[in-house]
């Protein structure tokens, strides 16, 4: 159960960032002689974004990653926007909020790693899958009971929407 604390920012999220390797995605990437050639991705999380998009809430994907894979999926699901080759991922919220007319603490992100904690320390809302890196736990306001590529962003989708009822 969360917090009345989450739930509060919770009710002030209107666009949804998510990482995609280790949160929609387990993290594995799977390689042949030409480059990456697969990722393994949850449809309860593809559900999520639909799910979040019914009650008006921008979905956008930010990878580090230059992955034609990630575009593909966010095409798939109908994501608003997918950002990759993304090193610096802090350096995309003022465009990103800029493109969809939000303000930081109108913001939640999802992400597991290092290179998600400054735009994590930035946005109105954090979260993080159960098997998230320590140093990405300790600057969560949410720490899913779920594996990134076992439907953590669900998860996470599902709180925010429980918070708009």
């Amino acid at each position: 159960m969360a917090s009345k604390k989450i739930l509060q920012k919770c009710k002030k999220i209107k666009l949804v960032i998510t990482d995609v390797d280790g949160v929609l995605t387990d993290g594995g990437m799977y390689y042949s002689e030409k480059g990456e050639i697969l990722k393994k991705f949850n449809a309860r999380d593809g559900k999520g974004v639909e799910l979040l998009h019914k009650i008006l809430i921008k979905t956008v994907f930010l990878t580090s990653e230059n992955s034609k894979i990630a575009k593909a999926r966010a095409r798939k699901v109908k994501a608003d926007h997918c950002y990759i080759n993304i090193k610096r991922k802090e350096t995309m919220l003022s465009t990103i909020c800029k493109r969809f007319r939000v303000k930081p603490s109108n913001i939640a992100y999802i992400g597991d790693d290092v290179n998600d904690i400054k735009i994590m320390k930035l946005v109105g809302l954090s979260a993080v899958p159960s098997n998230g890196t320590k140093e990405a736990k300790s600057v969560s306001d949410f720490k899913c009971k779920t594996n990134g590529g076992a439907g953590a962003f669900r998860e996470f989708s599902d709180l925010i929407s429980s918070s708009k009822k």
